[in-house]
């Protein structure tokens, strides 16, 4: 269960008396140019009236105060009313990341305090929106109690924190409150553990945010049992799991009139637990983050469902390809050869790169049955992508070069960052087969670079549409606690999607 998710709200015009209904205020400082310390709007003076100190006064005090971004003053005000802390919190120059910085240094100040915040802080929209979201996933929490109000009294009497700003932020404020839902949302799906996620109860999810929205714009399609027949990349990982069947859970936006709209066709993988089946992943701690391996159809389900509220002229089928990788009797072994939706075959190398074969599954169904304008798949595909990237970037495969800049851009923006990487053609003999058309790891070539030939053999899949492949390994996953993260699931990705989704209208 989540701890209380911050709320955000706009007001009018403050006064000394309104201010009373506040616990706290927040004053912004930045940097000037020649590097002096300034109070950046007319809130400014207007609440500092408070104190009986105008802001240069109060800097005087704190001379090593620099309003590097994130760097917060935590000054005590001695009044009788409600309102009794002041913060100066650092945003540097106030650009987009600065913001950022800020917002989740302000966050971790004041989580769980259930205080009611005015801050007076005034920018530009991609600035604000950055500056709210991370405010509110620096205050994310998850634990597995069932009840806060009985196994943890303090945490669900301090309640929520509730941030007020001025009503000329009402429009990123709404953005931003979109944005932090929805990776609040894949983030509590992604830190369930896997006793109690599966693939049927990622589809019962679906339904119930579906239902939650109360939007006729969504709705959700399952298949399982024999309607998988065809689909034999999820009946070869996800038969493994005989008791928690695999499920293609189809979530859709297509408001009345959409027939005509650009069509997205998003694919997630969704291994709601890996274990790397027959070949046992190795060394066995590597397992036990694996309840994070369907933070791709996580990311694609919050994303979908957030388009009911900002309403893009863009129509999108989203395709949760959900199994649990497992070792039992019914597991499929190396060499085994199986046949993908749509007819072509594969030979099983290692039963540790199953999400490639669940996607494949879900990148032809899209290309033989949905007829996309855009098709984009999401997954935790391989460890080789933070070879290169760190943890810090999603890697990113597309041969269209405007898509390519296109996300680039939202995610650096966002907060979600992607980096081009090459499709290397050279690499594609790694993907031949004696016994099928194609195997499926490509490690029998001793090529190396294994997200790239991963890529490769997804490509063979979305027959020449708009494509664009996000491996999200490295960012989906935090080994820290700090700024925007908490260690475990991220929810990377979902903000991302949101604002590509909202971009093509």
């Amino acid at each position: 269960m989540r701890l209380p998710q911050p709320t955000f709200s706009t007001v009018g015009k403050q006064s000394e008396q309104s201010l009373e209904s506040f616990n706290a205020l927040v004053l912004p400082a930045h940097l000037s140019e020649e590097g002096a310390v300034l109070a950046t709007n007319s809130i400014t003076d207007q609440l500092l009236a408070v104190t009986g100190q105008n802001f240069a006064e109060i800097l005087a005090m704190w001379p090593d105060f620099t309003a590097k971004p994130g760097e917060i003053l935590e000054i005590p005000l001695n009044s009788a009313k409600k309102l009794h802390r002041l913060y100066i919190l650092g945003f540097g120059t106030g650009s987009v990341e600065e913001s950022r910085k800020a917002g989740a240094s302000l966050g971790r100040r004041v989580k769980a305090t259930g205080y009611s915040i005015f801050s007076a802080y005034l920018g530009n929209f991609d600035a604000t929106v950055a500056h709210l979201v991370a405010i509110s996933l620096s205050q994310y929490g998850w634990s597995v109690k069932s009840d806060y109000s009985k196994s943890d009294k303090s945490a669900r009497a301090k309640g929520e924190t509730v941030f007020s700003f001025d009503t000329s932020l009402r429009e990123a404020t709404m953005r931003a409150r979109i944005l932090a839902e929805a990776v609040w949302t894949t983030r509590d799906l992604i830190h369930t553990p896997s006793n109690i996620k599966n693939p049927g109860w990622m589809a019962t999810q679906a339904k119930n945010l579906v239902k939650k929205s109360k939007s006729p714009d969504l709705a959700v399609t399952i298949k399982k049992g024999a309607a998988l027949e065809k689909f034999g990349g999820m009946c070869a990982v996800g038969n493994s799991a005989p008791a928690t069947p695999p499920h293609l859970i189809e979530v859709s936006y297509a408001p009345s009139g959409s027939e005509n709209w650009p069509h997205v066709v998003l694919v997630g993988k969704g291994i709601t637990y890996d274990t790397g089946g027959i070949s046992l992943k190795r060394p066995y701690a590597t397992m036990i983050p694996m309840k994070s391996d369907m933070a791709g159809a996580a990311a694609i389900l919050a994303a979908t469902v957030a388009m009911a509220e900002i309403k893009p002229r863009v129509r999108i089928t989203a395709l949760m390809m959900c199994a649990a990788n497992m070792v039992s009797g019914t597991a499929q072994r190396p060499s085994d050869v199986i046949t993908q939706y749509g007819g072509t075959s594969v030979e099983i190398v290692n039963t540790d790169a199953e999400g490639r074969l669940v996607l494949a599954d879900g990148l032809a169904y899209a290309d033989l049955e949905l007829n996309p304008d855009y098709l984009l798949d999401i997954a935790t595909l391989t460890g080789s992508a933070t070879v290169g990237l760190g943890k810090q970037y999603g890697a990113m495969y597309s041969r269209n070069l405007a898509l390519i800049a296109q996300l680039h851009e939202i995610g650096d923006r966002i907060g979600d960052r992607v980096w081009p990487m090459p499709l290397v053609d050279d690499y594609k003999p790694s993907l031949a087969s004696q016994v099928a058309d194609l195997n499926h790891d490509a490690s029998a070539q001793s090529f190396g670079a294994g997200s790239v030939t991963a890529a490769l053999f997804l490509e063979r899949f979305v027959g020449g549409r708009k494509w664009v492949h996000l491996d999200i390994a490295g960012p989906a996953r935090s080994e820290v606690d700090a700024g925007e993260l908490i260690k475990g699931g991220t929810g990377f990705g979902a903000r991302l999607l949101i604002e590509w989704l909202a971009s093509l209208s």
